[in-house]
């Protein structure tokens, strides 16, 4: 009777760890699975695996051949990148600006003293989902979302609340829990 409307819990599992979910429900699955991650973080920051940057960046690279950022952008749409003095002076040239210019254009300085956008989404990121200044963007949204650099050991707290906003991180720290029995 239940079986023309049950889908086994291990089939959405592995639906999730295989392709990252839609944008629209990541916020409810992400607030799902903090306890769960920060638990398994937890782990991770003890036990620290020989071998955790390189599985890491190994199912990195495994979602992002499934997943265009292009048909998301949620990270252009929500978050703000840490804007350092190389940056500011990167993109002031390429806008043709001087520094103080594009400080006082598009930047303030939050809480933490670093420089970020002052509105959201960003102001380069185009209707298509498109950067306007893609060759000239912040250090922080090259390496964006951080999880296929080195020492991912030391990047647990950004990954924990990049789950949140970005739906191949969310299915990379789901495989990953899969993948590593701590």
């Amino acid at each position: 009777m239940f079986s023309t409307f049950f889908v086994p819990l291990p089939l959405i599992f592995h639906t999730l760890i295989m392709f990252p979910p839609p944008i629209e429900q990541l916020p409810l699955l992400a607030r799902d699975a903090k306890s769960a991650n920060k638990r398994f973080f937890d782990q991770l920051k003890r036990r620290k695996p020989a071998n955790l940057d390189d599985t890491v960046a190994q199912i990195h690279n495994e979602v992002f051949e499934q997943y265009d950022c292009l048909t998301c952008a949620n990270c252009c749409k929500t978050t703000s990148p840490l804007f350092k003095t190389k940056d500011i002076e990167r993109l002031a040239k390429y806008l043709r600006l001087k520094p103080g210019e594009f400080i006082d254009t598009y930047l303030h300085i939050d809480e933490d003293n670093d420089y970020v956008l002052q509105q959201s989404p960003c102001p380069f990121l185009g209707s298509d989902n498109m950067c306007a200044v893609y060759e000239h963007r912040p250090t922080a949204c090259r390496e964006y979302p951080h999880t296929n650099n080195r020492k991912f050991h030391t990047l647990l707290g950004i990954t924990l609340k990049n789950t949140a906003i970005c739906p191949a991180v969310f299915a990379i720290v789901e495989r990953l829990k899969g993948e590593l029995k701590l």
